[in-house]
């Protein structure tokens, strides 16, 4: 299973989400859905406070399969959102890796 995800698209990531999830994700709602994305960004703040890296990889995985569910529910296609907001460089200073003033 490593190996199919390691070579999967974005957009495949979302559908297999979609395929699995969607039907219980739009019976919970944005908001409720919304609600269980925050409660698993906390509890990544809360395994980096803790310094447990397996934990943290957990709850990564967790918040961003989230974020895919929540863009399901809002017909939001995840990767070319990315690709319009970070298209291959820094969008203020146009380098790689990104000069700007911090």
């Amino acid at each position: 299973m490593e190996s199919i995800i390691s070579q999967m698209k974005i957009s495949d990531f979302q559908k297999l989400i979609k395929d699995i999830y969607f039907e219980r994700d739009r019976k919970r709602g944005i908001d409720k859905t919304l609600i269980w994305f925050i409660e698993e960004v906390g509890e990544l703040v809360r395994a980096i406070r803790k310094g447990s890296n397996e934990k943290v990889e957990e709850e990564i995985a967790d918040c961003i399969a989230w974020i895919f569910s929540l863009a399901n529910l809002l017909n939001i296609n995840v990767e070319k959102s990315l690709i319009k907001k970070y298209p291959m460089k820094c969008i203020k200073c146009n380098s790689i890796p990104c000069r700007c003033d911090i």
